[in-house]
């Protein structure tokens, strides 16, 4: 599970798979002793171990403390060519881990969205430096917009009956009999 340091990948590619939790993995920070923090992702929670001035922490936190998975585009300037970063954001900026880095920007919206499936946390894009859900939620659920039922292409058009969807609802009279009192609901010979 520990690939020695940085996460396993070609030069140009740092990718963490979604689909192999729990994974361990170092990370660069800046505040901490040696510019490294080693991280233990699971399913549920997250658990970041770092030096702080020669004192030793680990930080274990559930993967619902963070806001949501974005997706960081990046120019390329002096040489460098672009690049899409996938990284878990937490309100704490230097808390957020890098889970994808390529320079292949389908990959990363591919990944982006994976990583936010297997953890159960929204989609966030960056815009003018705030994050924000790029699709209205409600909850939990994606709010879209309400599609026309079409059943006539339909695979399995053949095995339903289209009669109960031309059928009204019955409506009670004067003139529908109503039988009380009766005390047989079968007739017998």
């Amino acid at each position: 599970m520990r690939s020695g340091g940085i996460p396993a990948g070609s030069g140009r590619v740092s990718r963490l798979d979604p689909f192999c939790l729990p994974v361990r993995f170092a990370a660069k920070d800046a505040a901490a002793d040696e510019r490294v923090r080693h991280v233990e992702l699971h399913r549920e929670r997250v658990v970041v171990r770092r030096s702080l001035a020669g004192m030793r922490m680990a930080l274990n936190m559930p993967v619902t403390a963070f806001i949501g998975v974005a997706i960081r585009l990046t120019d390329g300037a002096d040489g460098v060519a672009p690049t899409a970063s996938v990284v878990l954001e937490h309100k704490d900026p230097s808390l957020a881990l890098p889970l994808f880095v390529s320079a292949e920007v389908d990959e990363a919206f591919a990944e982006w969205r994976s990583w936010s499936r297997v953890l159960g946390v929204p989609l966030l894009v960056e815009d003018d430096g705030k994050l924000r859900e790029p699709f209205a939620r409600m909850g939990g659920v994606l709010i879209a917009r309400v599609r026309a039922r079409r059943r006539r292409h339909n695979a399995i058009k053949c095995r339903r009956p289209t009669m109960p969807l031309r059928r009204r609802a019955g409506k009670l009279t004067p003139a529908t009999p109503v039988h009380r009192g009766e005390t047989e609901i079968i007739a017998r010979n």
